[in-house]
């Protein structure tokens, strides 16, 4: 039994050492370029997240394996298909969308490795920390366009909210506010989406420790998206009125570039208030079921 273990893991090493042989390029790329992006700055950490989750939970993980050849094969093929169509297309397509479809063929067939060794009932226990390792996909551009401007078209109702209910004299035109003597424009550099992407991850994260039923943590999950783009109306709405009323050189200044830290730590205890709500409301349905 021992003897079995032990070829199945060896096995497992060869097919990972084939695919940081095949993906270590883009990779390596994908990696230098999170290093020097704002946006995917997150990228590093997912999979020391994913490893530390798996490595916790390999007994549980690892009970009962079995060889599972078909849906394996069909995985790692499919790896193999996107490495080859990305290698194909590589000059007509854009350095992000690349390393997107290259680091999700790679995903594709560590994963498809996985499920061949250990078979699939494994990959149904160890599925949390296996697609986790999804997050370390670049978002492809047409996708990341339509995010912030969803967002960005958010904000500006959230803003155009608080605004009314200041009394500050303000026009709106589409997504540019005119202040007497000041106009301010929600840009897309406005729509937050970085710190929507970490709060997003952050609740994934958080659901999975904290909370029991799938539902919860889909609500926990949804709600991150209202709750960072009202986080980026209080930023825009601050910033405005410092600017009105204070000083306009803060609408560009440090405050404005660097100056998130206060209203992502402000989202992030909504999210917490959140939780905390759906794990009392678990906790009393979870009490009635066993009373019942």
């Amino acid at each position: 039994m021992t003897k079995a273990i032990n070829l199945r893991n060896i096995l497992f090493v060869v097919f990972t050492g084939v695919a940081l042989l095949i993906y270590s390029q883009h990779l390596l790329s994908l990696f230098k370029n999170s290093l020097d992006s704002e946006l995917y700055s997150h990228i590093t950490l997912i999979p020391i997240v994913s490893a530390y989750i798996l490595y916790s939970n390999r007994r549980k993980i690892l009970t009962q394996i079995s060889y599972s050849y078909l849906p394996g094969i069909i995985l790692v093929a499919l790896g193999i298909i996107l490495n080859l169509i990305g290698a194909g297309y590589h000059a007509e397509m854009s350095k992000n969308d690349f390393l997107s479809l290259m680091t999700f063929s790679a995903l594709i067939f560590w994963i498809g490795s996985f499920v061949f060794c250990y078979g699939t009932a494994a990959f149904k226990r160890g599925s949390f920390p296996l697609l986790f390792l999804f997050f370390m996909v670049p978002v492809p551009g047409l996708i990341m366009d339509n995010l912030i401007y969803m967002l960005q078209a958010g904000s500006t109702e959230v803003t155009a909210i608080i605004l009314s209910l200041t009394g500050v004299p303000v026009l709106r035109e589409g997504f540019v506010f005119h202040f007497p003597g000041l106009n301010v424009e929600v840009a897309k550099e406005c729509s937050g989406i970085r710190s929507s992407l970490a709060l997003f991850i952050t609740s994934i994260i958080a659901g999975q420790l904290y909370l029991q039923t799938g539902s919860r943590r889909v609500i926990l999950c949804l709600l991150a998206i209202p709750i960072t783009i009202f986080k980026n109306g209080v930023r825009i709405v601050s910033l405005s009125l410092l600017g009105y009323y204070v000083d306009e050189r803060m609408l560009e200044g440090s405050l404005h570039t660097r100056g998130g830290i206060p209203f992502f730590l402000l989202a992030l205890s909504v999210l917490g208030i959140v939780l905390w709500i759906l794990k009392r409301t678990e906790k009393n349905q979870i009490a009635k079921k066993s009373v019942a």
